[in-house]
Formats: C-alpha cells, structure tokens, sequence
C-alpha cells in the first residue's frame, strides 16, 4: 500500500524522495527552530552591517577624491567592517549547525546541486576578509595612491555582493524538492524566480540597518567627533543615516510583494499572511518616525531613534518567522513523502534481517545436524577403538585427522579397507557396510574434530 502511494504521488509529482536518516534530534524541534530563527536573525543583523558598511565606504571613498572629509568618513566607517564581519561569522555557527539538523536532506541536496559555488564560499570569504584587513590597515601606505587602495575595497564589496547570492540561492533551493531533478548547476538554481527578489530586498535590508547603525555609532558622547570627523557635524551624519534608513526600507516594502509574488503557491498560509502583515504594521510607524525626525529640529532628530530601533527590530522578527513559516509550509507535503519511503524503507531492511537471521540459523541448524550424525556414526562403528584424543586400541581421533588432513577420500578408503600399520596394535577391521552419505559425515566429523 506503502508502495502505491508513493508511486501514485510520485508520477503526479516529478519529485525526488530520498530516504531520510531515522535518527533523533538533538533537541527537541520547536527548541531548534526557534534557536535557528533568532540566530539566523543576529547573525544576519551583523551580515547587513557588514556589506552594508564596505558599500558605504566604498561610495565615500570615491566621494573623497573630491571632497576630504568624506575620505575621512569612508575611514571611520571601515573601522566597522572587520569588527562586524567577526561578529557575523561567530552567529552564522549556530543558524548552519540548526538548519542542517532540521532540514539535513534538503540543505545538503541543495548544496550539492549547486557543486563548486557552494565549495567555493569559504575561499571567497576567506580571500574578502582578507582584502577588508588589508584595506583597513593601509589607508596610510596607499595615501597617495588612492586608486590601488579603492581598487582593493573594490573587489571585496564585489566578493561580499556575490557570496549572499550563494546562499539565498541554496536556501531557496532547498525549499523546492521539485527542481532538484532540473537544475543544472549553480548559476542555472540562481535563476530560480524569488532569488533575484529575494537578493535586492537583503541589500536594501543591510543599507536601513547600517543607516540606523551609523545614526547610533557617530552619535555617542564618547565618540570623537570633532577630532575624527571635520567638515561634518553630529547633525549631518545623523540626517544621512537616517535618510538611508528611511529610503532604503521604502525600497523593500515595494519590493516585498514581488517577494512574495515570485514563492510557490505551495507554501502559502494565512499564517504566513498574518505574520507578514504584522511585521509590516510594525515597520510604518518606525519609518513615519524617521520621517519625521527629518523633519525636526537638530536636537530633536534623534527623540525617537531607540523606539524605530524596538519597532524595526520587532519586523525583523517577524519577517524572519515568515521565512520559516514558509519553509516548513513548503516542505511539510515532500517530507511526509519522505517518511512514508523511510518507513518503507525500514520495513525493507527489517525484513531482509529478519530472513537473513533465519537463514543463518537454518545454515548453522543444518551444520549442527551434520556433526550429530557424524558423532552418531562414530559412536556406533568406531568409539569402541578410538577416542577423540587419547591412545585406546587404536590411535586417537586427532593423529587420524592430522594424517588424513585435506585427504577426506584416502580416509574413507582406509576404513573401507584398512590395512596393519602398528605392529603393536591388531590390525583394524574393515567397515564396507556404512553406506556412503554415513562415510561422508563419519569422515567429515573426524577431520574437523580438532575444530
């Protein structure tokens, strides 16, 4: 039954449906998606600041070929990038650990349909870190040659703009089990309609938290401002980042419905709906916040900065759910699939372990069966003479087997018709009459009897 239903789902649906690996959890479920949820979120948070900050830098470095004090700027904004991207890589341990705990089939199927790419983003991000250092450290030595020293920050925002796509395009990859037997390869999976969406709402997401990250970071008490920033006031760089906040998070709420356009209808739910929305709702009184702060006064600009930080924080939770919603929503038809060819799976196995120890049994029945009938035919027509291992009338069992090793037809000969070979012992008389399938076991039983 198992079986049919399983062939049935699968010729309507051209799915694969691996077998799943029947081991549990280290916690239990609802523990690890909520520990995947929040770290994958901190994680991110710190991702955003991180290719948010080496974009920022790199546009007021190219500013400051003109203008100084935006050099000065792109200076103090990549102070951040190295500091944020530790912090990024230490969080993105438990969301990796998480997800591949949770949904092992699916990540890993994906990353192997997406081969060399996904191999490939521990050098790139290896060889982008590296690039960031450098950069951070040689602002001296490249004074005067500010072309080589852009050119550096240059390829590692190129590097840190591609390596998400890795990412997004593996996440996405593995929410669709029904592409798995299509996709050819890694940039074939990017082509998947929501991994494009999906990109350019993260990169407006890293440029809103970088805004309000920079509006907090330049606007401390104990940050030097004066010494570190001329040309600027608290004033203008809070304006900015705010400015890029505001901006950059109306960009996502209008690609947020193509978002959700471009995702399969399949793992849609108003609970999906609901959380969405609810996110939504929290994140438009925090942007009219920065609207509005805009608007004020310069001591008045930041009034309401830690309430949007509260509310955009609380969408970040919520739209971070509803990708987890979603996933499970997605993937909840293909893992009962799953299961069900698991569990046929295991029936399988059970089974053939089942027959196999009853053949074993049978086989060890049928060798034991063997020896007792040998023994039996010994007892009957030799044990008056021989004993297993000491001298009687005749020699012991043992000195025959030795001399008859690998001879199992001479011995058989010798007892059909023995000859005198002591001459301290009488001559062994002849046994013609045990049938050949008893000669066989009686012979057989004294060449193993050392065994």
């Amino acid at each position: 039954m198992i079986n049919s239903l399983l062939i049935s789902l699968q010729t309507n649906i051209p799915t694969p449906v691996p077998k799943d690996l029947p081991l549990p959890l280290p916690l239990p479920e609802w523990l690890l998606i909520i520990i995947l949820v929040i770290s994958f979120l901190a994680h991110l948070v710190f991702v955003n600041l991180m290719l948010g900050g080496t974009l920022l830098t790199l546009w007021s470095q190219i500013k400051g070929l003109k203008d100084k004090k935006y050099d000065l700027l792109a200076k103090e904004i990549a102070s951040t990038i190295t500091v944020n991207k530790s912090i990024a890589v230490v969080l993105g341990v438990a969301p990796l650990l998480s997800i591949n705990v949770l949904y092992t089939v699916y990540f890993y199927s994906a990353n192997a349909l997406t081969g060399l790419a996904w191999i490939a983003v521990i050098p790139l991000v290896t060889i982008a870190f590296l690039l960031t250092y450098l950069h951070k450290y040689t602002w001296k030595v490249f004074e005067n040659n500010k072309a080589v020293h852009i050119s550096i920050l240059a390829l590692a925002t190129v590097i840190l703009l591609f390596i998400p796509f890795i990412f997004l395009t593996n996440i996405n990859l593995m929410m669709f089990p029904e592409k798995w037997a299509v996709v050819k390869g890694f940039f074939n999976a990017m082509m998947l309609p929501n991994v494009f969406p999906r990109y350019f709402h993260f990169l407006f997401a890293s440029l809103a938290v970088t805004g309000l990250f920079l509006f907090w970071y330049m606007s401390r008490k104990n940050y030097e401002f004066e010494n570190l920033l001329p040309g600027f006031t608290r004033y203008d760089i809070q304006r900015k980042g705010y400015s890029l906040a505001l901006i950059a998070s109306i960009c996502q709420m209008l690609i947020g419905p193509i978002v959700l356009l471009t995702l399969p209808t399949k793992g849609m739910g108003w609970n999906l709906i609901l959380v969405i929305f609810t996110g939504v709702a929290m994140a438009l009184p925090a942007m009219w916040m920065m609207w509005k702060g805009l608007q004020a006064s310069r001591e008045n600009i930041g009034k309401n900065f830690y309430k949007v930080v509260i509310l955009m924080s609380i969408t970040v939770v919520f739209m971070g759910s509803g990708r987890q919603i979603y996933r499970a929503n997605a993937l909840e038809p293909h893992q009962k699939l799953v299961k069900l060819r698991t569990e046929e799976f295991q029936k399988i196995k059970k089974e053939a372990f089942v027959k196999s120890r009853r053949a074993q049994a049978a086989e060890n029945s049928a060798d034991l069966s063997l020896a007792d009938k040998g023994k039996k035919v010994f007892n009957q027509n030799c044990a008056a003479c021989h004993k297993p291992k000491e001298m009687l009338v005749g020699p012991p069992v043992t000195e025959m087997a030795a001399i008859y090793k690998d001879k199992k037809t001479d011995l058989i000969n010798w007892i059909k018709k023995p000859g005198k070979k002591r001459p301290n012992a009488p001559q062994m008389p002849g046994f013609p009459k045990i049938s050949d399938e008893d000669m066989s076991t009686l012979t057989e039983y004294i060449l193993t009897i050392n065994n």
